[in-house]
């Protein structure tokens, strides 16, 4: 456990220069203009931003970059980007334009070297590893494409690994909670939680305030959300105000 406050993230899922939101990573619905919506949580009182490119096809790479650029000049508020980062270029060309992290999948997973390479030349506060876990009977593998394929690595000894490499923090998103509103995976926030010494994102599940205070109660020292945001179901002002009031620290 750290004293420091906790982070609230906003998770913006792009696919094709627009935010969407699913559940379980299915059915996507529209969910507007990634500046927009950007802008509206730095006003909010959002801590950092999450920017996922879910579509992250070769094509739609450079369009990416453009778009990371002109979020990142209206943010106040770190920027976290992810989805289709595989090489150090990748890295340089997002962190250039104004990203101040960036998060690894698939790529951490097909080349474990990535992580050191990331963090010995632009820092380990600049290198997030995304773990995408689902349960499978008594532990929980980590998924990677997207959460199409499961690669029967198991996600606590791998989140172990990647702190080792040197990732600065760890972006966890239960799979089988995903979009589900039934709160985190809090289980495996705990666990994971206890184990590193890096902070660990909880993602995947909320849908009250009362699942984003249970995270924090279990260790994480941030908590990420999408369509509780997007759609207004929770203001960040007032989730922060009720955090405040069962003590948990926040900055205001």
């Amino acid at each position: 456990m750290n004293h420091f406050a906790k982070r609230i993230i906003p998770c913006l899922d792009v696919k094709d220069a627009r935010v969407v939101k699913g559940v379980n990573f299915v059915g996507l619905v529209d969910a507007g203009d990634p500046l927009e919506v950007a802008k509206r949580y730095n006003d909010e009182g959002a801590d950092e931003l999450c920017f996922l490119d879910i579509s992250a096809t070769h094509l739609g790479r450079q369009t990416m970059v453009d778009v990371v650029a002109k979020i990142a000049k209206e943010l106040f508020i770190p920027l976290t980007v992810g989805g289709g980062i595989r090489t150090i270029d990748d890295i340089s060309r997002l962190l250039n334009v104004g990203c101040d992290k960036i998060s690894l999948n698939s790529a951490a997973i097909n080349n474990p070297n990535l992580i050191d390479e990331a963090a010995k030349k632009f820092g380990s506060q600049c290198v997030v590893v995304a773990i995408d876990a689902k349960r499978n009977e008594n532990s929980y593998h980590v998924h990677i494409n997207a959460g199409r394929i499961d690669t029967g690595i198991d996600a606590l000894a791998w989140s172990k690994e990647v702190c080792e490499r040197g990732a600065g923090e760890i972006l966890l998103t239960s799979m089988d909670k995903d979009g589900t509103k039934d709160g985190y995976d809090l289980q495996i926030t705990k666990s994971m939680s206890e184990m590193l010494n890096i902070p660990v994102i909880a993602s995947g599940g909320a849908g009250k305030m009362e699942h984003i205070k249970d995270a924090f109660l279990n260790g994480a020292d941030a908590c990420l959300a999408a369509s509780i945001f997007h759609f207004r179901q929770i203001e960040i002002k007032a989730l922060k105000q009720y955090l405040l009031e069962n003590g948990i620290e926040v900055r205001i």
